[in-house]
């Protein structure tokens, strides 16, 4: 969107304001803006986001085990060559593959942030069925993962034939 002032510029600065009930928007550039005597106090201020993602990691003093920490120190993107250390200190990845890298190991991190590691929101239309199958499939596999450790073999044949079952259906 072009700068409302000058017409010239992308617009950088977006203001909204509500004068006598009434919305008032300001799509401003940089220049425009600052003529007009906006500023953001903001502006110079770096955002602690790195600070707060190695805060929730344990980068820096202790990550939730120490053999946890070495597996991740040698860890490395093999596109970017961002490692996960790098990416507690920077707070962001350094391309699309990182999150193929290091996803399994962003679950903790997740489920420290947002209070899960599953998205339980809204789905695109048309593909609720596809997501309703694959969630079941998800906790079919956990609930065989948690017979199988109280060696439960019986409710975990019953619990793989379901598995079995239901992915010759998709």
């Amino acid at each position: 969107m072009l700068c409302q002032d000058c017409k010239k510029k992308e617009s950088s600065v977006h203001l909204t304001q509500i004068i006598n009930n009434e919305k008032v928007v300001l799509n401003l550039c940089k220049n425009c803006a600052e003529n007009r005597g906006f500023h953001s106090p903001f502006e110079n201020m770096p955002f602690p986001l790195a600070e707060f993602v190695t805060g929730m990691m344990g980068v820096g003093s202790s990550l939730p085990a120490k053999s946890k920490k070495k597996s991740l120190a040698g860890k490395k993107c093999q596109f970017c060559g961002l490692t996960f250390e790098d990416f507690g200190k920077v707070g962001r990845f350094g391309c699309g593959q990182c999150y193929k890298t290091f996803g399994s190991d962003l679950l903790d991190l997740l489920r420290k942030i947002h209070g899960s590691n599953e998205h339980r929101g809204k789905v695109p239309s048309g593909t609720a069925d596809t997501v309703k199958v694959i969630r079941e499939e998800r906790k079919l596999r956990d609930e065989l993962k948690m017979a199988i450790e109280q060696e439960d073999f019986e409710k975990a044949a019953e619990i793989r034939d379901l598995i079995n079952e239901k992915s010759s259906k998709v």
